[in-house]
């Protein structure tokens, strides 16, 4: 199990303590040190969706300009995450059958 993510992220918090206490085996890999490859990003927007790997609510969508924030391509989409992960909806959790994005503890637990 691989979580990606940004450490001092709330969701991201929870998620590994949630994973900790159940003495879950996994591997943190931080956005800030490991940005994520657009064939990465790619993968996770066709498992998941653009409208859940892309983060519209925090700080960095917010402060896109409008014709970033009208971009409806998704190849365009994907560089602008792999420039700017946190506009990664987080955590991030790769399981072995499958993807989860964003904190659900019960998602979590039922991949386990």
């Amino acid at each position: 199990m691989k979580v990606y993510g940004i450490p001092n992220c709330g969701s991201v918090k929870k998620a590994r303590v949630l994973l900790d206490e159940q003495g879950a085996d996994y591997e943190f890999i931080d956005f800030k040190k490991a940005p994520p490859s657009t064939e990465m990003i790619q993968s996770w927007v066709d498992q998941a969706g653009m409208e859940l790997v892309l983060n519209k609510r925090g700080t960095t969508w917010r402060k896109l300009d409008d014709a970033q924030k009208a971009e409806t391509d998704s190849t365009k989409l994907i560089a602008l995450m792999a420039e700017q992960p946190s506009l990664i909806k987080r955590p991030v959790i790769e399981t072995g059958t499958g993807l989860l994005v964003g904190f659900d503890a019960d998602q979590i637990l039922n991949s386990l």
